[in-house]
């Protein structure tokens, strides 16, 4: 398993805390930390603070990445409309990518798509 832990972002299902945690055992959505109605900021700056890696389908938070740098990271994910079970298949396939991520301290966005 990766030692990166993911933010899932409102628009992403609670569910893949738990389908992934295979990979990203420490993993958690915004929801189960009270920040479901949180600003972006908001969410960025807990991220930061509690050692996570955003995962969001919105373009603020990489605009963010680009403005602030990094920690945090964040995983764009330029998908349209899918399941939440191929966006589990995605993390799976790119994981790879995932962890080699999690170590360059010189890249603050990953696009998956």
């Amino acid at each position: 398993s990766c030692s990166m832990k993911l933010l899932f972002d409102q628009n992403l299902s609670p569910k893949l805390v738990a389908t992934l945690a295979d990979l990203f055992p420490d993993s958690s959505h915004v929801q189960a930390m009270g920040l479901d109605r949180a600003t972006d900021d908001e969410v960025w700056e807990y991220a930061r603070l509690n050692g996570f890696t955003i995962v969001s389908k919105d373009e603020d938070f990489s605009d963010l990445s680009v403005m602030r740098g990094s920690p945090p990271k964040v995983v764009w994910l330029q998908i349209g409309n899918c399941t939440t079970g191929q966006i589990e298949s995605l993390f799976r396939s790119r994981f790879n990518d995932l962890e080699a991520f999690a170590k360059d301290s010189s890249v603050g966005v990953l696009l998956l798509n």
